[in-house]
């Protein structure tokens, strides 16, 4: 589902199997314990890259596989991926998001959860796609959102618009750090900004004490329980026939 490789102080995660890497409890726990893994395997300043096999980045939460018990499932991938967005950001090293393709909904909140995002240009958006579907957007997606997304203009585009953004659109609305011209110059990329990274020999603590600070209103969020939707029977399966 995931592999974790360690080059030098940068450790790289990168989500496999699956072609759109759908965000379901095996998976949001196979990140998890790669990320709890560096955390352990850091020696030194480090810095943790995550990015993704084929065209997708990750294309949201695995709605097929809950829609069987869209609540009591719902709730599980809602809470899996709380633990794993506080993990992210509890981590002591900086984050890189190098995002190789399409990233929607709980796929793009995975992005926003690190430091820095990098993407490629040649292929795939950043979309929140509930809007499209017909789902709610839980509380802390929109916390997290308005942490991550300084300009209101571009909030309202990315929540009330479901806009598809490109590398190039998302630069320009300052979501993203730069964009790169493929999937290997992007990973590349994302390489040396943590070895500058690494290189400034901040210490871990201080440095995840800023960012808990900085994010302190999207932890308060992650104690609600509210998923995406929140929805009855009917509204799931009208979304999932979206899909």
């Amino acid at each position: 589902m995931c592999t974790l490789e360690k080059r030098g102080n940068i450790f790289i995660l990168t989500l496999t199997g699956e072609a759109d890497h759908r965000l379901n409890p095996t998976l949001i726990d196979s990140i998890t314990a790669a990320v709890r893994r560096a955390r352990s395997e850091a020696t030194a300043p480090s810095a943790l890259i995550t990015t993704a096999q084929g065209k997708f980045f990750s294309n949201g939460y695995d709605l097929k596989w809950a829609k069987q018990d869209m609540e009591r499932r719902g709730k599980i991938m809602s809470s899996k991926l709380r633990l794993l967005v506080a993990e992210l950001i509890n981590l002591p090293m900086p984050t890189i998001a190098a995002v190789t393709g399409h990233a929607s909904a709980a796929g793009f909140v995975l992005a926003l959860c690190h430091d820095y995002i990098l993407m490629r240009r040649d292929r795939g958006f950043l979309y929140m796609s509930e809007l499209d579907i017909g789902l709610r957007l839980p509380a802390w997606f929109i916390a997290l959102m308005k942490c991550k997304i300084g300009s209101p203009v571009a909030l309202r585009e990315v929540a009330l618009a479901s806009a598809k953004l490109t590398g190039d659109i998302a630069l320009q609305k300052g979501i993203v750090d730069s964009v790169h011209n493929n999937a290997d110059e992007t990973l590349k990329a994302a390489e040396k900004l943590g070895e500058e990274l690494v290189r400034r020999n901040w210490d871990g603590n201080t440095y995840s004490g800023i960012r808990t600070t900085l994010f302190a209103q999207v932890l308060d969020s992650l104690e609600s329980d509210e998923t995406v939707g929140d929805f009855g029977k009917k509204e799931a399966k009208k979304a999932v026939s979206r899909l």
